[in-house]
């Protein structure tokens, strides 16, 4: 594969680092964080954020922690959690004692909490959850003061005290921070900062009814961490002035936060919504499921964490959204993949072909390259015998004038073998359909060259019928049909009518060179002009591995990028 030149975007939190760096803000320290709410799996966008903040800290000799905003135990589950670090940690990356929880600083944030009632900036609010939506306002209304907004310290500081001890049902009321209900930032008209919550918390057990909102706690969680740069995606932008507000009404150590635009991947969803509709609705197997673009997803469908924290620094850190195309994506899989993975012969879709003039009950071994671009991994023995299989879309009875394959009365090249020549073929007497072909090969063209200099337009993969062995193949498509927009984040009614059916194509009865049968999961190899192939972790069986495709060699990014170029 040609290398393509692509040099990464300028990053412009790495400049604001490195300008802190150079006036001594912070004394000098780089201290960053990881946050995710363990209500979900890690998709490809989280690897966006990974990369980030794990390696900004280790190219200014920083550190970096990994938080899990576990602040509302109705969507949180420790599955979550330990998927969440084995993505992290498959990426390459490690917090070493760094593991904190929101969870953690559940009292100092209670006491937090005291301590804005206790200065007059927030109070207990009795109005249920629909009356205080309608006293929000809107974009061009401001909101109304709720009738509950004047209570007294002492009041709200009792109030509260009795909502931590469980003395009133969920939903009879909240606690509120008092900023200003005309504020034309809707978070900050006097936001929920805890709500009662009668549900067991993954790690605090029943010890709390009241819990933290996100917006409360994550300013403040990052502040007791002594985070210095908090790096969050474009949508917290309007969050950051409530942010400040907490941080500088508490009178603690104040991050400084920095926002950076989400990935948007064309040909697939980042809306964890539609992530959980797919596999709650059966769209897909599991979270898993190799079509997914979840961390878990993408490692099971035998995508390398090189290729995508090489991916992550290509599209760069920018300040506005936009939309990276799954051509580079696949680009940088490839670019790994074509430099580690093994080359092996296989046919997903047989036809066999008969060698008329080779003996039969013959078998000689063959002198096959493991990969091109890595002479160390040396060659391999593949056998060959009178009765082969090709590839049944290598073979055409009419072919059209473009057609360079076999077909009667055409020569071409098997590869690592001989030149064939085809001079027959047998149908099935039913249906008409070519059911074996027969050819006779040239014994002076072993290895694939003709002596006397003589030249073919194609080579074909092919493997031998008698030591094949049959596997079951998993082809995988994009999860969107091509005329879909970019995911945009909204829960549309059409969602469903965007689903690519063709997602999927299962092959069974495949033949594959022999040696492959002892294919261990997680092995990956590319099928010579088929593209790469992964051992499936989950279904595969010792002596029966089920290969999943991980990407084909169709490079559409090299092609996108000659355009640009035209």
């Amino acid at each position: 594969m040609a290398s393509i030149d692509l040099k990464p975007a300028s990053n412009f939190i790495r400049n604001i680092i490195a300008e802190d760096q150079e006036t001594g803000k912070w004394d000098g320290r780089v201290q960053t964080r990881f946050p995710p709410e363990p209500n979900g799996y890690l998709h490809i966008g989280h690897a966006k954020s990974i990369c980030i903040n794990f390696g900004l800290a280790a190219e200014f000799k920083g550190r970096c922690n990994l938080r899990f905003d576990d602040t509302n135990p109705t969507k949180e589950e420790q599955e979550y959690v330990e998927s969440i670090k084995a993505d992290v940690r498959w990426l390459g990356f490690d917090w070493e004692d760094r593991e904190f929880y929101a969870s953690d600083y559940f009292d100092t944030l209670y006491a937090f909490a005291v301590d804005l009632i206790e200065k007059g900036k927030a109070y207990v609010d009795s109005l249920s959850a629909e009356e205080i939506r309608s006293y929000r306002g809107t974009l061009t209304e401001p909101g109304r003061e709720s009738p509950y907004r004047n209570r007294t310290v002492a009041e709200n500081r009792d109030l509260f005290e009795r909502m931590r001890n469980g003395e009133f049902p969920a939903g009879e009321c909240v606690l509120r921070a008092k900023i200003d209900m005309a504020s034309p930032n809707l978070n900050m008209r006097d936001p929920v900062m805890y709500r009662i919550l009668f549900a067991s918390h993954h790690r605090t057990g029943d010890k709390w009814c009241i819990y933290p909102t996100y917006d409360f706690a994550h300013g403040q969680c990052d502040s007791i961490e002594g985070i210095t740069h908090s790096i969050c995606t474009l949508e917290f932008e309007d969050h950051r002035p409530l942010y400040d507000w907490f941080l500088d009404a508490l009178e603690i150590h104040h991050p400084r936060q920095i926002e950076f635009a989400r990935l948007n991947l064309t040909r697939t969803v980042l809306s964890k919504r539609k992530l959980i509709r797919l596999v709650e609705e059966g769209y897909v197997t599991g979270w898993d499921d190799p079509r997914m673009p979840t961390l878990s997803g993408l490692r099971r469908r035998g995508y390398t964490p090189q290729a995508i924290r090489n991916f992550c620094e290509r599209i760069g850190v920018a300040r506005r959204d936009s939309t990276v195309d799954m051509a580079l994506l696949e680009y940088c899989l490839r670019e790994d993949l074509n430099r580690t993975a093994p080359r092996v012969m296989a046919v997903l879709r047989p036809l066999k072909v008969v060698i008329e003039n080779y003996p039969e009950n013959h078998t000689e071994m063959l002198k096959a390259v493991n990969n091109p671009e890595d002479p160390g991994m040396g060659t391999r023995q593949v056998p060959f015998s009178r009765e082969i299989y090709i590839e049944r879309g290598d073979f055409m009875e009419d072919p059209p004038k473009k057609f360079f394959r076999l077909s009667p009365g055409r020569e071409v090249r098997l590869r690592y073998a001989y030149f064939i020549t085809c001079v027959g073929v047998v149908k099935d007497e039913k249906t008409g359909e070519v059911k074996e072909v027969r050819c006779t090969y040239d014994p002076a063209t072993r290895g694939g060259d003709a002596p006397d200099g003589r030249k073919v337009k194609a080579t074909l993969h092919w493997v031998s019928a008698p030591q094949a062995f049959d596997a079951k193949v998993r082809l995988y498509d994009y999860l969107l049909n091509e005329t879909s927009e970019p995911d945009a984040g909204k829960d549309t009614p059409e969602f469903k009518e965007r689903i690519n059916p063709d997602s999927l194509t299962v092959l069974s009865g495949c033949k594959l060179e022999p040696g492959l049968a002892g294919a261990l999961p997680e092995n990956r190899y590319q099928f010579e002009r088929l593209g790469y192939f992964f051992v499936d972790p989950v279904d595969s069986a010792p002596g029966a591995p089920v290969f999943n495709r991980t990407v084909t060699l169709r490079d559409t990014w090299a092609k996108i990028q000659k355009q640009s170029r035209g």
